[in-house]
């Protein structure tokens, strides 16, 4: 029984999953490039300081994986605010405060390229807007047109 369940586990542990192209939906911004994952991924950063905001965080479980014998799509979730949004927001709604920093998405396709994806900081921070006011609503459309840029410089 025991080299079964070994052989089982070996196996398991080998296994390559299937990337999930991520689908459009309500309060994403979704677009597909012809890059590979790391050039996007430096794409974005560089994109991200040259809008003048700020790479807060940065989360992905594919190395993770790989250290444990799994093969995953490459992916990463960046963090993205400044200190500025982050004192506005915060004059407004402290809760709101948890919605920072907002993220952008990086993903691995199943032919190479990879696909930059983003809630809208309007679509993010909509359930604080009754809360906080046309404030809030301001500064989430003046965040909005930041994350357009920064996606529109990142996948040229």
């Amino acid at each position: 029984m025991k080299p079964i369940l070994t052989l089982c586990l070996t196996l398991l542990c080998a296994t390559t999953l299937a990337a999930q192209s991520i689908t459009p939906r309500d309060g994403w911004v979704v677009i597909p490039t012809q890059k590979p994952h790391a050039t996007l991924l430096d794409d974005l950063k560089a994109a991200v300081k040259a809008n003048g905001m700020g790479v807060v965080t940065q989360a992905g479980p594919t190395g993770a994986a790989r250290a444990r014998g799994i093969t995953i799509p490459e992916n990463r979730v960046v963090g993205v605010f400044n200190n500025d949004f982050a004192v506005k927001v915060l004059a407004l709604s402290t809760a709101a405060m948890i919605e920072a920093p907002v993220r952008f998405y990086v993903t691995e396709e199943p032919d190479g390229t990879a696909t930059l994806s983003y809630k809208t900081p309007s679509f993010v921070y909509s359930p604080y807007m009754d809360e906080a006011g046309p404030e809030l609503a301001t500064l989430a459309e003046e965040l909005d047109s930041r994350f357009a840029a920064i996606a529109a410089a990142a996948t040229d």
